[in-house]
C-alpha cells in the first residue's frame, strides 16, 4: 500500500505525519511542489517484462504526460532480487542526489520508496504499483529499491540523455529508515 512518512530532519526514529490515504499523500506533496498520483496500473506485465512491452502497455499514459508537460524521453527501469549487480545500484540510489530536470516514474508493478529532504523535513514517499510521482528539478532526494527489489517503472525525462544526477555529499540518506 501506497504511503507517506514526514520526519523531521533531525529525528529519523518519531514520525510528524503518516498515511496511506492516497488524497492525503497527494495534498502533502502537493505543497512542497511534488506531483503525486494514483493511475490505473491495468497491464499484467509478466515475469519478465521487456521495456518494449511495457511502454506499449502505458504508451496512452505516456503521451498525456508529454502532451501536458512536454517532455523528451522515456524508457523503463526493472529491477529483480536475481540481478547480479542490485547491492551496487540501490547504494548508488541511496546517495542524496538532485536533477536538473523533474524526476517522474511511475510503478506499474512492484514498488520502491523516494526520500524527499525538503524544508527540514524528510519525506519519505512508498511507490507502488499504479503510482506516479514527480519530483521537482533541484530537489535532493534518494530512492531505495529495497534489499530484495521487485519493481517496473517508467522514466519520463525533459532531457534526452536521460538519468543525470548532481550528488550533494550529504550522508543524511544513512540515517532514516530504508525499504525492508
Amino acid at each position: 500500500m501506497s504511503a507517506l512518512t514526514i520526519y523531521a530532519s533531525h529525528n529519523a526514529t518519531t514520525p510528524e505525519w503518516h498515511s496511506t490515504a492516497g488524497q492525503a499523500i497527494a495534498g502533502q506533496l502537493a505543497q512542497q511542489g511534488v506531483r503525486f498520483e494514483r493511475w490505473h496500473a491495468d497491464h499484467d506485465l509478466g515475469d519478465a517484462p521487456t521495456p518494449e512491452s511495457t511502454l506499449a502497455a502505458y504508451q496512452h499514459a505516456i503521451d498525456r504526460l508529454v502532451d501536458e508537460k512536454g517532455y523528451q524521453s522515456w524508457d523503463v527501469i526493472s529491477m529483480r532480487a536475481d540481478h547480479p549487480q542490485k547491492a551496487e545500484m540501490r547504494e548508488k540510489f541511496l546517495q542524496e542526489h538532485t536533477h536538473g530536470e523533474d524526476e517522474v516514474r511511475f510503478f506499474v508493478e512492484g514498488r520502491g520508496l523516494f526520500c524527499l529532504h525538503l524544508d527540514q523535513r524528510i519525506y519519505q514517499v512508498l511507490c507502488e504499483k499504479g503510482d506516479l510521482i514527480s519530483v521537482p528539478a533541484g530537489t535532493p532526494h534518494w530512492f531505495d529499491m529495497g534489499s530484495e527489489p521487485h519493481f517496473t517503472a517508467i522514466r519520463i525525462f525533459d532531457n534526452p540523455e536521460g538519468w543525470i544526477a548532481k550528488f550533494t555529499g550529504n550522508d543524511i540518506a544513512e540515517r532514516f529508515p530504508r525499504l525492508g
